[in-house]
């Protein structure tokens, strides 16, 4: 922004050509010296790491099937799907849900999306049918959230097609009451991210719906057919350039099982000429009410302020979260969220398409959003295509760490030689604790570095020892399950939140943790990364901190309580058993 704002001031000035390319230079200097700032913070030394797929010998087996395998004929079969960590048995261990699609042909009659019980031992069992999830499709996004407040956590699944919101019975099972609810949809739509939010701080979980494009597949252009099918020269699938756009879906729970579509009333379908696709929730202006940010396909993010009266703003423009540095739209598709430089505000970061960097949106406060990106060394990576990504501290050393899941839209790039690969590795990257950021990819172990087509990424401790793993969709084939094999010996401290006035899971609860002259922030989450639902339970990093100075929770519905809390370990924090504060404005 500074190196525009030093443009624009010689452009308003009469000068002389010479004077305007001195100007011209003056404007990139900043670039350049972010870009050898970046450089020297990469070659940094940094933490030992070795992350190993141990997803086959978990037991998690069964295949993503999305479209064709070395060719993509239309979009539908280039979005892939995501994950979702669920406690669907409430014993305390997290167990993986995986979206799967189908093909155009759809006669492969075992496909469908799985659910992993996870026992205890490192490994997982099936439990799909057992648990009356079987359903097959173009699923997409998965989200967690209790939405009747029972006890037992529930799952949304989006579709190009219908909808589904599966209510846990508790006993093991599921029932689809997408219908009952109304959040199944008319069918025409392509759901994409989702979160279970409470928008309006009643208590009960409403859902956000993102979509993607208006797309019929009785009409689909055929690749090459069109300016926008195709890419360097090559025919490919056509969009989502050249196709319509569609509405995000908002929808207001009743607290009798039911939800109303409150998207025009909420002034959610004021946002037109957007594709959505990932969604992450966060209280970007720390007012106590949950914002929505959408990653944006081929055109600008989207953020939704809240406006304390069920109706919301898209900001993202006026406070500087549509557009990159240089004031582009950039092809978003995942997104994470986490206050990675210390500060006490949550930041963005946000996956985008090959030959382009991602995004990282820094939270300057009152004055909006700066693009970090440069500066913090996440700008030199630009041939991968990025999709599902998610801040975690893996090392446990205080300073959240960011894994990004990478993979091509077509096929055709192998065949075409188009300067990249269908199949890309993961991109790791250490968090400095100075607001910048190394690449560790190259040294973190196999499980990072083999190439795949990579989509939804979601973190959890699965083992509830204080580490954290990741899990990454693939398209065509089995599912990644990656375990750090390298012991730390950092602190760390995680919370359950369980709502008595506010939703159940506490999700939307802001907590703060002080500890060793540190603090530390952050948000209870449903969906985020791409069409992914990562662990609810929240983890902190303490580095050397072997106890904690003060747990502050804001629940969702405003009230503040302080909590005591032991290091290295999970906590509860029940609504109503901390010390009741008066909120302040942080």
């Amino acid at each position: 922004m500074l190196a525009f704002m030093r443009l624009l001031s010689c452009r308003s000035l009469s000068v002389s050509l010479p004077l305007l390319l001195f100007c011209f230079v003056l404007a990139h200097t900043d670039r350049s010296t972010a870009a050898q700032a970046a450089a020297q913070a990469a070659s940094q030394p940094t933490v030992k790491v070795n992350f190993v797929d141990l997803a086959e010998k978990a037991g998690i087996v069964a295949q993503n099937v999305y479209g064709g395998v070395d060719s993509k004929k239309f979009i539908i079969e280039t979005t892939g799907s995501g994950v979702a960590v669920i406690d669907y048995d409430n014993d305390g261990w997290p167990d993986l849900f995986f979206v799967n699609g189908t093909t155009l042909d759809e006669k492969n009659k075992d496909l469908s999306n799985r659910l992993y019980h996870n026992n205890h031992d490192g490994t997982f069992t099936d439990v799909t049918k057992k648990a009356n999830l079987w359903h097959a499709g173009w699923g997409q996004a998965a989200c967690v959230g209790d939405y009747d407040n029972d006890g037992h956590d529930d799952l949304f699944v989006s579709y190009y097609g219908k909808n589904v919101l599966y209510h846990n019975n508790g006993d093991g099972t599921f029932t689809d009451v997408s219908e009952k609810a109304g959040v199944a949809g008319k069918g025409s739509t392509w759901g994409t991210g989702c979160a279970f939010v409470d928008y309006d701080r009643d208590g009960k979980l409403d859902l956000i719906v993102a979509n993607y494009v208006d797309f019929d597949l009785s009409t689909a252009p055929a690749p090459g057919a069109g300016p926008t099918c195709m890419w360097k020269g090559a025919p490919v699938m056509c969009g989502p350039r050249g196709l319509a756009w569609t509405k995000n879906i908002l929808y207001h729970n009743r607290g009798d099982g039911t939800f109303e579509d409150v998207t025009v009333k909420a002034h959610i379908d004021k946002t037109n000429g957007h594709y959505g696709l990932g969604v992450s929730t966060l209280d970007y202006d720390d007012d106590g009410w949950p914002d929505i940010f959408v990653a944006c396909d081929s055109t600008p993010s989207i953020l939704y302020h809240n406006n304390h009266d069920g109706t919301f703003t898209d900001v993202a423009v006026t406070i500087g979260a549509a557009f990159n540095e240089d004031g582009r739209e950039q092809a978003g598709m995942g997104s994470t969220i986490a206050d990675y430089d210390g500060d006490g505000r949550l930041d963005i970061f946000k996956t985008n398409f090959s030959d382009d960097t991602p995004t990282l949106l820094h939270n300057e406060g009152a004055s909006g959003f700066t693009d970090a990106t440069t500066p913090a060394g996440l700008g030199l990576e630009t041939k991968y295509l990025g999709w599902g990504t998610m801040f975690f501290d893996f090392d446990n050393d205080g300073w959240p760490d960011l894994i990004v899941g990478n993979g091509h839209v077509y096929p055709e790039v192998d065949k075409f030689n188009l300067g990249s690969n269908y199949e890309e590795p993961r991109l790791l990257y250490h968090n400095n604790g100075n607001g910048t950021f190394t690449n560790i990819s190259a040294t973190s172990g196999e499980a990072i570095t083999k190439p795949h087509s990579s989509r939804g990424v979601a973190v959890a401790d699965l083992w509830n020892d204080g580490r954290m793993s990741a899990i990454i969709s693939n398209m065509n084939e089995r599912p990644l399950l990656l375990v750090n094999q390298e012991k730390y010996t950092n602190h760390w401290i995680a919370f359950k939140t369980v709502g008595t006035m506010s939703n159940r899971d506490g999700i939307g609860a802001r907590i703060r943790v002080t500890a060793g002259k540190r603090l530390f922030v952050d948000e209870v989450r449903s969906g985020s990364s791409y069409n992914s639902s990562s662990d609810l339970r929240a983890h902190f990093g303490l580095g050397t901190a072997t106890v904690v100075d003060g747990v502050e929770v804001r629940w969702p519905n405003g009230d503040v309580e302080k909590f005591s809390a032991t290091v290295d370990q999970f906590n509860t924090l029940k609504e109503g058993e901390g010390k009741k504060v008066q909120p302040e404005k942080h």
